[in-house]
């Protein structure tokens, strides 16, 4: 009895692994890369473009707290390198911040000049699952000349919706490719103990 007792939670527990192995996500960013978050060597702009930021996504700032700090700021603050109304201010030189909405982020150091020499980062953070969209395109402007004679209004080129493609999706990072593998190998060992035993 307390052999099929055991079965059962561990069958249980490859269960959930496999779910959460494929839930469980979000990619972890790290801000500056190798360099961390410093105010030298660094284009917070470029390395913040070369990324796309996702719902459920971290940012990793890595700093020596002695001298810098992490301000998220509002847009207006961030242009103004203005760390004095923070919407949340965090200090252990090693923080991750959990990306948990939409929208455009703002992150500068809140030591006096470390942001006005390029200590701050603004993100553009997508929601959780985004594909490629289709988009309506908007219809030529019409000439003052053209508005004297109106349209066919059989002609399917002027009542067709036109479409054009959004931006294809980012690639895959290792990040989330390795959630998928995970949760792939879960499964698989789940159904081998369903099989074999």
């Amino acid at each position: 009895m307390a052999l099929i007792k055991s079965k059962s939670f561990f069958t249980f527990l490859m269960i959930l692994v496999a779910l959460l192995g494929t839930a469980v996500g979000g990619t972890v960013h790290k801000v500056g890369d190798s360099k961390g978050w410093t105010m030298m060597g660094v284009d917070y702009e470029a390395w913040a473009s070369s990324r796309t930021f996702k719902v459920g996504d971290s940012l990793v700032f890595e700093y020596n707290n002695e001298y810098h700090d992490v301000t998220q700021v509002t847009p207006n603050d961030f242009e103004l390198c203005e760390p004095s109304n923070p919407l949340a201010t965090y200090q252990t030189g090693s923080d991750m911040i959990k990306l948990t909405k939409p929208g455009v982020q703002n992150f500068i150091c809140g030591v006096p000049g470390h942001c006005d020499v390029g200590q701050k980062l603004q993100i553009h953070v997508l929601p959780a699952s985004l594909g490629p969209v289709a988009a309506p395109v908007p219809r030529p402007v019409r000439s003052p000349s053209s508005l004297s004679s109106p349209p066919l209004a059989d002609s399917p080129v002027n009542n067709a919706p036109q479409y054009q493609m959004g931006p294809s999706p980012a690639p895959h990072s290792s990040a989330s490719t390795s959630r998928v593998w995970i949760g792939f190998c879960s499964l698989f060992l789940l159904l081998s103990l369903i099989v074999f035993v």
